[in-house]
């Protein structure tokens, strides 16, 4: 739990009870820590990735964890390389498995060759919730613009 007041959490924990998930729930205050350090027309998401990794790191440390598994899809890995070699001039993704600079920690994204429509449809059949980041699912920004071109190419050109 990151803090931010549009996460419901409680709904989270109500849809992995009724499935008989195990879960513990850690809570941080990036949210704040976010907010504080913004400056005019800058968007959260960078920020509040390298704040999120550092507290997952520190939480698998907690816990005597060595692999921290994220919830990166398909639609995640395949924006990013198209983000990367339209705005930052190289080729680089997520890779679904990555050891951490120091080597600690295995960072894995199980769900890397999943797309995102078939998550999606299952969240709906299991009812889990889905809720969208003030940042990231509702700025027009450039993961956005890079979303639409994707959808546009496969679109015209299906399986592209």
């Amino acid at each position: 739990d990151q803090g931010e007041p549009y996460a419901p959490v409680a709904q989270i924990e109500a849809a992995l009870s009724n499935q008989s998930v195990p879960y513990r729930v850690m809570h941080r205050d990036l949210y704040t820590i976010v907010e504080s350090k913004l400056k005019p027309g800058q968007t959260r998401c960078s920020l509040c990735s390298r704040l999120r990794r550092g507290s997952l790191y520190s939480i698998a440390e907690e816990l005597g964890c060595t692999k921290i598994a994220l919830g990166h899809h398909r639609d995640d890995l395949i924006e990013t390389l198209m983000l990367n070699q339209l705005f930052a001039g190289r080729i680089s993704a997520m890779p679904p498995r990555l050891t951490s600079d120091d080597g600690r920690h295995v960072v894995i994204r199980p769900l890397a060759y999943t797309a995102e429509s078939d998550l999606v449809e299952l969240s709906e059949i299991v009812g889990y919730p889905i809720f969208s980041c003030i940042s990231c699912d509702t700025i027009q920004g450039q993961r956005k613009r890079v979303k639409r071109l994707l959808g546009e190419l496969e679109e015209e050109l299906p399986g592209i």
